[in-house]
């Protein structure tokens, strides 16, 4: 029998490729797909599509977050252009109006209940230390503090059977994930990554400036832009 997991699948490339490096990895793989309120619905149906095209059972939660404060859940605010001023450095402690209060720790404790119910002792993430838009819900000391909260505060964790919350890309680059993608046979046509909604990916935001970057330096052509 193999061993159950959770995986946080938004329809972006760096969760395809958690998704399929879990399945490549032996895991029956329980996805769970968050539509939060969010302005375009493209990433979201990315997610569905990869989750049909991976074989692998998936539940879509539903959720609002009616107090907004995120250019991804409130049309008043514009979605930022990449600043290239900002240093990687800089980045790191620049967190963009795309970022959504907590949205890590939502998703996670909601990916933490669905595993205590199914019996699974993984949560894996997407989340790596090379994404420079500077959510401090993708580092690496969340994830570990998360890891003891969930110990503490679950009834798997204090009978010593603790669901761990894992990101199999943490100290991989944006190319070093696509070359593993490819590896893995990504569809990488299904996931989108631009902060937009629109037929093609806009290229201006930070998303698809990580992403473009992120092909350019695997020597790969991203299948999402145009010919």
């Amino acid at each position: 029998m193999k061993n159950k997991a959770v995986v946080l699948l938004s329809g972006g490339l760096d969760s395809a490729t958690t998704l399929y490096w879990a399945r490549a990895e032996g895991f029956e793989c329980h996805c769970l797909i968050f539509d939060y309120g969010q302005i375009h619905r493209r990433e979201l149906s990315s997610a569905l599509r990869l989750v049909k095209t991976a074989g692998c059972r998936h539940k879509l939660v539903k959720i609002r977050l009616p107090w907004k404060g995120s250019s991804l859940l409130d049309k008043s605010i514009s979605i930022p252009r990449r600043d290239r001023s900002l240093s990687d450095k800089k980045l790191e402690h620049h967190i963009p109006s795309t970022y959504v209060p907590a949205r890590n720790i939502i998703f996670l404790s909601f990916a933490l209940s669905f595993a205590e119910v199914i019996g699974a002792k993984n949560i894996f993430i997407g989340a790596h230390i090379h994404d420079y838009s500077g959510y401090p819900d993708c580092r690496p000391d969340f994830l570990r503090d998360f890891n003891l909260a969930a110990l503490r505060g679950t009834k798997s964790g204090v009978e010593n059977k603790p669901i761990r919350v894992v990101a199999p890309l943490e100290n991989k680059s944006k190319a070093q994930i696509i070359r593993l993608g490819q590896r893995l046979k990504v569809p990488f046509g299904l996931t989108w990554s631009c902060y937009k909604g629109e037929k093609f990916p806009c290229g201006e935001c930070d998303s698809c400036e990580f992403r473009a970057l992120g092909f350019r330096r695997a020597g790969l052509r991203d299948p999402l832009m145009k010919k």
